[in-house]
Order: structure tokens, then C-alpha cells, then sequence
């Protein structure tokens, strides 16, 4: 079976850079985090409360809730890759399901702010303080246990064309891990 991918990292680390690439690849994608704005907008709230939803859906069903709701979404012989694991019972999770490959990318804080500040997006932070507000939350979710425990690391800090040639040559090398394991 095709593994799926996992792909961990901290807002603004090039994940959606990353996933850009795969579809190039064939993959599906799913996101996490459009699982909990799902949920955030089912609960009647604004999107900025994204986080706090995230919070409570783990609190009332287990640290890897969100991998749960995720699970019903991945149908067989389709190649996945899934975006937003916050930590490592989610990997554990998907890895009792599914053949999974983890792929962590890491970014600078001064990098990752300032994508953040220009991406756009409704829930992302605009001043530092939410920023690092924001990267706390993401720590206390477990996520750098989810990046020091990865398969693969990547470092997004030399620009956007470096780091497409480095996820199309990662995704060369799952696509050949692929081939000679279905052999």
C-alpha cells in the first residue's frame, strides 16, 4: 500500500509549499486545520478561534481527536499527504492505520512571522505577540515532539524555489521507495 505522508511543522514553516508540490505528484491532500475551521464555523464561531476549538475537541476526545476526525476522509489506493499534525499521538494514530512516512519542516521564527504577516489568512497572527502566543500553543500540543521524531527533516530558510527543488526531490524519493516496495 502507498504510504501516506505526514507532513509536521510550525505555522509558516512552508508546509502549504510543500503540499503544493505533492499535488504535482498526484497526491490528495488533507488538511487538519480545515477539519478544525470545519468544526470552529459547525460551533457557531469566527475562524480566529480555531486554536481554542483545537483545544477543547482534544480535551473532550483525546490529544489525537483531530486524527480521528481525519481518518473517515482518507479512502484506499489514493496517495495522501496530510497537513497539521501537532504531535506525536496523532502520528501514532495515523501509523496504526496506515503506512505512514513523517515529514518535518523547519523554518526560522524570523521566517516564519514574516510569511505569516503576508499570507493572508483570517487566523493568522499580525503581531509578534500572537505569534509567539500562537507557537506556545503549538508546543503544548506536542508538536516538536512530532518534528524531532520525524522521518525526514527539511529546512526552508534559503527561499521559496530551493525549497520546491528539495520537496520534489524528497517526493522523487518516496515515489522510488514506492515503486521497488510494491515490486
Amino acid at each position: 500500500m502507498t504510504p501516506i505522508i505526514l507532513v509536521v511543522g510550525m505555522p509558516g514553516c512552508g508546509k502549504s509549499t510543500f503540499i503544493e508540490e505533492a499535488l504535482r505528484f498526484g497526491y490528495a491532500s488533507i488538511s487538519m486545520g480545515d477539519i478544525i475551521r470545519e468544526q470552529t464555523r459547525a460551533r457557531g464561531l469566527p475562524i480566529t478561534k480555531s486554536g481554542e476549538v483545537a483545544q477543547e475537541l482534544r480535551k473532550e476526545s483525546g490529544i489525537d481527536a483531530i486524527a480521528h476526525l481525519t481518518i473517515p476522509k482518507i479512502k484506499k489506493g489514493r496517495r495522501y499527504i496530510i497537513d497539521g499534525i501537532r504531535g506525536i499521538s496523532e502520528v501514532d494514530t495515523f501509523k496504526q492505520h496506515f503506512d505512514s512516512i513523517v515529514i518535518a519542516i523547519h523554518s526560522s521564527p524570523a521566517s516564519r512571522f514574516e510569511r505569516l504577516r503576508t499570507r493572508g489568512r483570517e487566523d493568522d497572527p499580525s503581531t509578534r505577540e500572537e505569534f509567539e502566543k500562537r507557537d506556545r500553543r503549538e508546543l503544548g500540543f506536542g508538536i516538536g515532539d512530532a518534528i524531532a521524531l520525524a522521518d525526514v527533516m527539511m529546512i526552508n530558510d534559503n527561499g521559496i524555489a530551493t525549497f520546491q527543488r528539495q520537496a520534489q526531490l524528497c517526493l522523487s524519493e518516496i515515489g522510488s521507495y514506492e515503486d521497488t516496495k510494491d515490486r
